[in-house]
């Protein structure tokens, strides 16, 4: 965690910022609003159950919107800035249990920091270039500033980089609890991926991807799917 908080939200922010005013621009942003109106309705009562993983979440300046695109996607930014593609929406058509499940797993990468490690990532490998610069240029002559140069790159937007495997596991184990906790049924991830893996036929193997693949993901969820079923059914015996 070499990047602060702050400094990554702020990033985020305008980044996201960024992102609405182009969507804007080309007419973009937020095209349905019978959509929209589901998607934030969904992402609120999620918003509303963060508390249970960290206190400090529920008050963050939360934001919700649906951009227009082709993508079969949805994020969340640092600091909870929301993001969900008509791609999605339209492809998929979740049901309220399963976009619930879809924000739910992005909610998580912000709870966890995902963002602010792999930035935090991004700054050591800089750090550790620009270290390499100074002792390159006292041994072989070489600029320094070549080293150094890359420590001002190295956290642009890292944020937004692929998330790795356990990232992703981890935000699929939170997201069916947050799910839960807000009243939808998590093994709702279960169905969703099954969807998502007749959507993107042709993925790639697991071992080409920082994702783990389709049948694994789903093993995984109905394990816990299970687990936090008792959240969403209060006083029902675990499966």
């Amino acid at each position: 965690m070499l990047a602060s908080a702050a400094a990554v939200n702020r990033q985020a922010e305008g980044a996201y910022r960024q992102t609405l005013k182009q969507a804007q621009a080309k007419g973009r942003l937020n095209p349905d609003a019978e959509e929209l109106a589901q998607v934030r309705a969904i992402a609120a009562r999620l918003i509303a159950a963060t508390g249970a993983f960290r206190p400090d979440a529920p008050g963050w300046r939360w934001e919700v919107n649906v951009l227009e695109g082709d993508e079969v996607n949805a994020w969340c930014m640092p600091g909870g800035k929301i993001a969900v593609y008509t791609g999605l929406l339209d492809k998929v058509q979740p049901t309220d249990d399963e976009l619930a499940a879809v924000i739910g797993h992005e909610i998580a990468h912000a709870l966890r920091e995902h963002g602010r490690e792999k930035s935090g990532q991004a700054m050591g490998v800089g750090v550790a270039a620009a270290i390499g610069g100074v002792l390159l240029g006292s041994t072989l002559g070489i600029d320094p500033g070549l080293g150094q140069s890359v420590l001002g790159k190295a956290g642009d937007l890292a944020f937004m980089r692929p998330n790795s495997r356990e990232m992703e596991q981890e935000a699929d184990r939170i997201g069916v609890e947050l799910a839960a906790r807000a009243g939808y049924d998590p093994h709702a991830a279960i169905s969703l991926w099954e969807k998502m893996r007749r959507v993107s036929d042709g993925a790639p193997p697991q071992w080409l991807s920082t994702h783990p693949s389709h049948e694994t993901r789903i093993a995984d969820l109905k394990v816990h799917a299970d687990r936090v079923d008792p959240l969403y059914r209060p006083g029902m015996p675990r499966r």
